[in-house]
């Protein structure tokens, strides 16, 4: 019999986002770049729009075993011409720093591959300036370069 306790995080459960998950998605939100400066009437605005268009987005949250909110991500799907189909993009990954590196990141792109596939997407796509690595840690490869232009 084994007297080693099993000290690891346990998985995340990754769901749907709700309307009571508002808070907490903005709290990930501030956190995603030093930079970069939330809105938080564009959010309020824009977050109940992203959870009643289940045909164009997932927004998607992992919550830790007492509930808690600790990471999401923001995929949109459209369909495309030269994709032969629909094409997901990535466009919003952030997993509170205290529970980055317990595997909370790679949970919630599985999920969104999985629900991709579901719904015969052909190709996924995002853009990483950052987080490279961890991307193609999980199978993802560089295939062009991403250029914006903000208004």
């Amino acid at each position: 019999m084994s007297t080693t306790v099993d000290t690891s995080p346990a998985s995340p459960e990754i769901r749907a986002a709700r309307p009571a998950d508002a808070d907490r998605v903005y709290a990930l939100l501030e956190q995603l770049e030093p930079a970069y400066s939330p809105d938080r009437v564009a959010f309020d605005a824009n977050f109940p729009l992203l959870l009643d268009d289940a045909s164009t987005s997932l927004l998607l949250v992992a919550a830790d075993a007492t509930g808690s909110v600790v990471g999401y991500a923001l995929t949109t799907i459209t369909p495309l011409l030269h994709a032969n189909g629909s094409s997901a993009h990535l466009q919003e990954l952030v997993v509170d720093d205290a529970h980055r590196g317990e595997g909370v990141g790679t949970a919630i792109v599985e999920e969104v591959e999985r629900l991709c596939r579901e719904r015969s997407v052909r190709q996924i796509t995002v853009a990483s300036r950052r987080s490279a690595d961890f991307y193609e840690r999980i199978g993802y490869r560089s295939s062009a370069d991403f250029l914006k232009r903000t208004f």
